[in-house]
């Protein structure tokens, strides 16, 4: 096999690695955690506060997905003090369904629930 023939199948096979290698983050991965981990609090922080204002997985979920779609500043769980430095976010790119998706995954990664011993 020649130098140049090599050098192609090389390319192929990394491009589809790196393929494959997208497309195995979930859809959490890819639009939630590139922009927190710009943040000074984790996004297990930030489930912690969700937990302690809205206390159970449904009114978790519907806390988190309201604000994601209407990010006010009086809907927030975050101090008043991380907004005026961060911000507030701007309402989500994702479809129903996505975010559904992706607020599901953020509460199987983070419930304390199954983790109490």
């Amino acid at each position: 096999m020649g130098k140049r023939l090599r050098g192609v199948l090389v390319t192929i096979v990394f491009l589809n690695g790196v393929s494959l290698w997208g497309e195995s983050e979930n859809i959490f991965e890819r639009n939630c955690v590139p922009c927190h981990q710009e943040l000074p609090t984790s996004l297990g922080e930030m489930f912690k506060s969700y937990l302690l204002v809205y206390s159970s997985e449904k009114f978790v979920k519907a806390g988190i997905k309201h604000y994601l779609r209407h990010p006010f500043k009086s809907l927030s769980v975050m101090s008043d003090l991380f907004i005026d430095t961060y911000g507030i976010k701007k309402p989500t790119h994702l479809t129903p369904k996505e975010l559904d998706e992706a607020i599901d995954i953020y509460w199987e990664k983070f419930k304390v629930f199954d983790k109490l011993k």
